[in-house]
């Protein structure tokens, strides 16, 4: 019974993982609440999950980045990328980002790095900031604290075996194939489309105005209404209560609290607010200023999958949703009931106190000049700098717990007001808690069922008459491309307790095949939805998902070729 009722639980969360988008934290704590309820684990089992000390560090290590991001020397840096030359260029990319992502959140490296590069004076943005997007996935593969995937499949090693991964393993592995594909990066840059920078696109912002009732537009057709000659922005649809009116007509009449959706250039939408009868959310709300703000709505925010209206977003941020960009597309439907996603660019129209408000950091990544995040001074930000590099060397050699050295470090952050309780408070990653501690959960109970031992027995016949590194390398494929379909976090929890389970069937260690996971789970070069730095460029270049296949699929080939190599190298070869 035990075997079908884990069989039931794999099945449904990865059928729910790929067609469903809600999101892999709720859906493993769902099947981790299965497991319990049905009796697949133990109560004492699943809160012990909670504290796996792989767990624990990936959390320190995310306070950390807290204080870590403000370090100045990445905006120092950033100010020396740009180049006349394109190769040169990129190359400049690849060199801070590959080290900046090797020790600090990568995907704080894109964000700060993506706001300068996208007003490149030489270059379209959509020329770069895909390749530094590749780069920092590449550089969280070089140490264990690079990427969250790292020490979560750490932190399984180590509820398996008592220990996890070091700092060694992975460099070893990646540091020939990051070199190469840095090389590759630099000269397949050319590949990418020349769109014009983010600042001057037009068409593919969404915005949103109302009708006023008993107003000057009542009764008027569009054409009448001066609603076909707005030089900047396209009537693109009308809301009139369940009904969606497109292609609009010149002779359609307009009615009391009609909502019209334009495209177009939205540093214009101010044009629409002179339209007599015609109001923006903004304008009604007092929030129209000379000055919009841009936010992209960061992966794990609150608003991810919520729509502006359920959150109540005005009394939340004291901002107003001017406008949205998704895809480089019209995004269909009110904009207030809109299910926003991860990586949507939103302009919004701010209230007084918005840069203040202690919940930004945490839902948006905010490119507005005016709002980045304080940094330390030069002299705070070398003392940080050291005590990192103390810590990582210390760990790496054996003389300190990570852990340890993690909750020190915070400690002197918090001490030295670096960072304050709210800050820490703020940001504490509960879903990445919920989702690692979960997936532990669900792994024991498919192994203390035997379902992982089924299903590695069934396929073990076909593998019989190969060597144990086919079997690393069908791992490595499958768990590539489950990344691309669920992410990153949720690939390497689902394929973990497969990939040791089939290094214990071949007779092998199961170092070759954990790194493999690891590896594979980080790998997400396809699409934007893969790993959190690609959904971060991707509205901010005009990037479509037809750039990521055709300039991620030689990266993708290469990568997969080179892990391989490297792991048949060091692990395969002497046997």
């Amino acid at each position: 019974m035990d075997f079908w009722l884990a069989s039931l639980t794999l099945v449904g969360l990865v059928t729910a993982l790929i067609f469903t988008r809600v999101s892999a934290t709720v859906l493993f704590l769902i099947a981790a609440l299965f497991c319990l309820v049905t009796g697949l684990v133990s109560i004492d089992t699943f809160w012990s999950k909670t504290t796996n000390e792989g767990l624990v560090t990936l959390i320190l290590l995310i306070l950390c980045a807290v204080a870590l991001e403000r370090l100045p020397w990445l905006g120092m840096l950033s100010r020396v990328i740009d180049s006349p030359r394109l190769s040169l260029a990129v190359a400049k990319i690849v060199a801070i980002a590959v080290p900046m992502s090797a020790l600090l959140n990568n995907t704080a490296v894109v964000a700060s790095l993506a706001n300068v590069l996208r007003r490149s004076e030489y270059h379209a943005s959509s020329r770069l900031l895909l390749p530094l997007s590749y780069a920092a996935i590449l550089g969280g593969t070089l140490t264990l604290i690079g990427t969250s995937t790292n020490l979560i499949v750490s932190s399984f090693l180590e509820d398996r075996r008592g220990s996890g991964l070091e700092f060694g393993d992975f460099f070893a592995v990646s540091a020939p194939v990051v070199l190469l594909l840095g090389c590759l990066l630099v000269l397949l840059a050319r590949r990418l489309p020349t769109r014009e920078n983010f600042d001057a696109i037009e068409a593919e912002y969404t915005l949103e105005a109302e009708v006023d009732a008993d107003g000057a537009l009542v009764g008027k057709t569009v054409e009448a209404a001066g609603l076909r000659s707005l030089e900047t922005l396209y009537l693109a649809e009308i809301l009139r209560d369940d009904r969606t009116i497109k292609p609009v007509s010149p002779r359609e009449a307009l009615l009391s609290g009609d909502r019209l959706v334009f495209t177009g250039d939205v540093s214009d939408v101010a044009r629409l607010d002179h339209v007599q009868g015609l109001s923006t959310f903004a304008k009604r709300e007092g929030l129209m200023q000379s000055d919009l703000t841009e936010v992209l709505v960061a992966p794990g925010s609150i608003l991810d999958g919520r729509s502006a209206k359920s959150l109540g977003f005005r009394a939340r941020f004291n901002a107003a949703i001017v406008a949205v960009q998704r895809d480089g597309k019209h995004v269909e439907g009110r904009l207030g009931e809109l299910p926003l996603r991860a990586g949507d660019l939103l302009v919004l129209a701010t209230g007084d106190d918005f840069a203040t408000r202690k919940n930004l950091s945490r839902n948006f990544i905010l490119l507005s000049n005016s709002l980045d995040v304080r940094l330390m001074d030069s002299t705070s930000g070398f003392l940080a700098t050291a005590a990192l590099l103390a810590i990582i060397v210390m760990a790496a050699w054996g003389a300190m717990p990570l852990s340890l050295g993690l909750l020190l470090l915070l400690t002197g952050f918090w001490a030295t007001d670096v960072v304050s309780v709210d800050d820490l408070r703020r940001r504490f990653p509960f879903d990445i808690w919920i989702l690692v501690s979960s997936a532990l959960v669900v792994a024991d109970a498919m192994i203390e069922s035997q379902l992982v031992e089924g299903l590695v027995g069934s396929v073990m016949p076909f593998l019989s008459n190969s060597t144990p590194f086919t079997a690393l390398a069908i791992l490595f494929v499958l768990t590539l491309i489950l990344t691309e379909l669920v992410t990153n976090n949720a690939a390497a929890a689902i394929m973990f307790p497969i990939g040791y389970a089939l290094a214990e069937a071949s007779g092998m260690a199961v170092m070759p095949f954990v790194l493999a996971v690891a590896f594979a789970a980080s790998g997400s070069f396809l699409t934007p939805y893969g790993y959190a730095t690609n959904l971060i460029v991707q509205n901010i270049a005009g990037y479509t998902r037809g750039d990521y296949l055709r300039f991620g699929a030689p990266i993708t080939l290469t990568y997969t070729i080179g892990v391989l190599a490297m792991l048949y190298t060091l692990y395969f070869a002497a046997k």
